[in-house]
């Protein structure tokens, strides 16, 4: 039974992924470094490390200071508890510089999780290049992963609309959790 219960689990993430994403369910996560902010303080964020704690939740948006992004942002720092209590960490990505992540971690996330610049090599390997510049500078398109304790993308939601991202990553960390 709990095979048969799995299986839809998985069967009902991998419909969830958009045809064109790169990463689909069931991909390992390539593993990255970088710098980013929490509260508006530099840190370093590394995915490995990350995923020794739960899953993650990496979620990629165009920029920050945009009306969407700081829509999101907010979002998903109001449902922190939540992904935290579901066992995930939340992690913010864009190709914004760590100076205006700084800035956005400390205003718009207000200090819950971290945001983290995605160099060339992290866009290119998540497949999230947005094709256009946003205020100047190469933006990276919405896109949420959650990626398991394993390093595999077990949900992915590309979706510009930043409304339904928060809601439809946390309730794919709570099927996670329970399979």
């Amino acid at each position: 039974m709990r095979r048969v219960l799995a299986a839809i689990a998985t069967a009902s993430l991998m419909l969830a992924a958009p045809a064109h994403a790169v990463l689909a369910v069931g991909a390992k996560a390539p593993d990255f470094t970088t710098r980013g902010a929490v509260a508006g303080k530099v840190v370093t964020v590394n995915l490995a490390q990350q995923l020794k704690k739960g899953p993650v939740v990496l979620y990629f948006f165009p920029a920050a200071f945009t009306a969407g992004c700081n829509a999101e942002a907010r979002a998903f720092a109001e449902n922190v508890a939540n992904f935290r209590a579901a066992g995930a960490t939340v992690i913010g990505m864009s190709a914004d510089s760590v100076a205006d992540l700084t800035k956005f971690s400390a205003a718009e996330c207000a200090g819950k999780f971290a945001v983290a610049s995605a160099g060339p090599r992290v866009v290119a390997g998540y497949d999230v290049a947005l094709g256009r510049q946003v205020k100047g500078r190469d933006a990276t398109r919405r896109t949420s992963y959650v990626i398991d304790r394993s390093g595999r993308i077990a949900f992915v939601h590309d979706d510009m609309s930043a409304e339904r991202h928060v809601a439809l990553t946390l309730e794919a960390v709570r099927r996670l959790a329970r399979s």
